[in-house]
């Protein structure tokens, strides 16, 4: 994985805007790492996806992540601040390949794989999708006393069970944050989703980026190419000089 320069980022961006998250994490994952195949990056199960964006984060606008988040009692605004590691849930290496998993329940058994991005882009066509769609594509066995069975004859419990396991399975994808309130101290899980928390980051950056091409070109006459080949210490200190 690598940085990101300034020119890669901005135009991911513009290409991102349309776009859903999913294919955003995409866009993000292929510009850091330009060696890997797009389809192998479309089979990583959510939870590694998602642990690359933190790293790719953390190399982009460093290890401290920050935000605000209303108070669902009070309404009170809060700010946050941790390291980038705390949000990493402890998961497999990164070159070993994903485990099935397996639930049984009496003479049913189900083996399954973990969701990927694939899976999660491919719903997203459908108006009714739901998360036994979203079990039927990782289903790889389903059986009763040792005989194949098809899915629709699971019951719902195993069902149940079985997306439980799933989400216990790949903890990366579910990661949320133990948040409490010092105006009103009400505590509560608030889930954390690094797709959406790094494209709104790169978004406000972007915006003021092009703001600041935008004073540059101005005063200096210079290409956005020129601009954003600067450090962004150099640029800093340009605006400075335009803004006095």
């Amino acid at each position: 994985m690598r940085p990101l320069s300034a020119a890669v980022l901005l135009d991911v961006w513009e290409r991102g805007q349309p776009l859903p998250p999913a294919r955003q994490a995409l866009l993000l994952l292929a510009a850091a790492c330009p060696e890997e195949v797009a389809e192998d990056l479309l089979r990583l199960p959510v939870g590694r996806r998602d642990d690359r964006l933190l790293s790719l984060r953390a190399l982009t606008f460093g290890e401290t992540l920050g935000g605000s988040v209303s108070c669902p009692r009070c309404h009170e605004l809060l700010e946050f601040a941790m390291p980038a590691n705390a949000l990493r849930a402890t998961s497999p290496a990164e070159d070993a390949p994903a485990a099935a998993v397996v639930v049984e329940e009496g003479d049913y058994r189900v083996r399954l794989r973990l969701p990927t991005t694939d899976d999660l882009l491919v719903l997203l066509t459908s108006d009714a999708a739901t998360g036994e769609d979203l079990l039927r594509r990782c289903l790889l066995e389903a059986s009763l006393a040792d005989a194949p069975l098809e899915p629709e004859l699971l019951p719902l419990s195993l069902v149940a069970a079985s997306a439980e396991a799933l989400e216990a399975a790949d903890p990366q994808a579910h990661v949320t944050l133990a948040l409490s309130c010092a105006a009103c101290g009400h505590h509560w899980d608030s889930p954390f989703d690094i797709v959406s928390f790094f494209w709104t980051e790169i978004d406000r950056w972007a915006q003021q980026t092009l703001r600041d091409v935008h004073w540059m070109a101005s005063a200096y006459g210079w290409a956005e190419a020129e601009i954003l080949a600067l450090s962004a210490w150099r640029r800093a200190s340009y605006l400075s000089l335009i803004h006095g």
